[in-house]
């Protein structure tokens, strides 16, 4: 654990580059393909896809220019479904709750088609050379990122772990014949450590019984990945982050998000993140004055690309409730619930927290009213049911 702390420190001098000595597909070095990443790490998806688009057509037959197309495709589509936010993730609810989720078929054909593709691509030249590491990696990368659409789209998690087991094979063997190929440690190191967190009763429903890893050597891999990935150093930070988060350990992992908001301060997740982690941190209303920044950050025109800030609004609700401010937490878990083109999840979510600051502040009829609205946004999520204990007896905040 020595060794990640050390890491981390060394993550807040890290910025994009070329490691000395790590391996990549030369592919990735291609000007279209950095230009790509520099507008999808802006949260400007849709420039992003347009670009994997025209590399992927130059490139017919390559898994590589076929995955990064499916990565830009798949995060485009989390993030207008506000799956990005993490607050979402920090805790366990997410694995055991029912949730609402509005699933494009569209979105969901291109993307399953495109994994199936890379996939497809990889096989046909690894049957030509079963050692050849860039096809394992894009293969390997492809089942990753259709294990992230099942799992957090779907919440099929058996057929999303099938697929990460499968991913974790593809990349442990590229490590082992080439162990500088250093992008592969990020499914490698999150494998590692969700494995090694999952509680025993999840295990046992999915089928992984007696299946072990290790946390401490999750985080190891991706803190090295976070320092020398060419390809994948933002992911593994961010990851990182998330991980530290759900520990608790909320100093480093601001320290871990900074870096990633110097390197791209127009990523409105990036700004959010950040703020996030200040209020689990406990810093009160400096956390609420972050999240007000935000806000007036994007009164800026054309400062973030498509900022959703739902998002936004949601943790200042949070924050403003963490110190006991229930009216104008209530007002602005509101604005995220009637945020145009808020996806179904936050907006439940959302409008149960505000009935809830409504009750505490004595404001049962308004209460009322967001119950009832949690409930018809999605009447069969786990939050639907606590709304309707609520309708029947006053939230207490026990």
């Amino acid at each position: 654990m020595r060794g990640l702390g050390w890491g981390i420190v060394l993550l807040a001098a890290a910025s994009l580059g070329w490691a000395s000595g790590v391996h990549t597909n030369p592919l990735n070095r291609d000007p279209l393909v950095r230009e790509a990443f520099d507008h999808f790490y802006q949260l400007d998806y849709a420039g992003a896809v347009e670009r994997f688009e025209r590399f992927h057509a130059a490139h017919p037959g390559d898994p590589q220019g076929t995955v990064l197309l499916l990565d830009a495709v798949l995060f485009q589509e989390l993030y207008w479904l506000d799956l990005l936010d993490t607050t979402f993730y920090a805790n366990d609810g997410f694995l055991t709750g029912r949730h609402a989720t509005q699933e494009d078929p569209k979105a969901r054909e291109r993307i399953l088609a495109l994994a199936d593709e890379t996939i497809h691509e990889a096989d046909w030249r690894l049957s030509k050379n079963q050692d050849d590491v860039d096809a394992l990696y894009a293969r390997g990368w492809a089942r990753a990122l259709k294990c992230t659409y099942i799992a957090m789209v779907e919440r099929s998690y058996m057929t999303g772990f099938k697929l990460a087991l499968g991913a974790k094979d593809d990349h442990e063997r590229v490590l082992q014949l080439a162990p500088d190929y250093v992008d592969a440690k990020l499914v490698v190191g999150v494998y590692e450590y969700v494995v090694g967190a999952l509680p025993v009763p999840f295990k046992l429903l999915i089928g992984f019984a007696g299946m072990t890893g290790s946390k401490t050597k999750g985080l190891e891999m991706l803190t090295d990945d976070g320092n020398r990935g060419p390809v994948t150093n933002v992911e593994a930070r961010t990851t990182i982050a998330l991980f530290l988060r759900r520990e608790a350990r909320y100093k480093e992992a601001i320290l871990v998000v900074r870096t990633l908001k110097n390197e791209y301060p127009r990523d409105f997740l990036f700004s959010l993140e950040e703020a996030n982690l200040r209020k689990d941190a406990g810093e009160g209303m400096d956390a609420v004055t972050a999240y007000r920044e935000i806000l007036a950050t994007n009164a800026k025109p054309g400062y973030y690309y498509s900022a959703r800030m739902e998002l936004t609004y949601f943790g200042l609700g949070d924050a403003l409730r963490g110190q006991r401010h229930y009216g104008e937490a209530a007002q602005s878990y509101e604005q995220a619930a009637w945020t145009p083109n808020v996806g179904p999840e936050l907006k439940i979510r959302s409008l149960l927290a505000a009935g809830e600051c409504h009750d505490m502040n004595g404001e049962r009829q308004l209460a009322l009213r967001d119950y009832q609205g949690a409930i018809d946004a999605g009447p069969n999520t786990s939050r639907a049911d606590t709304a309707r204990k609520y309708l029947r007896t006053v939230y207490s905040g026990t």
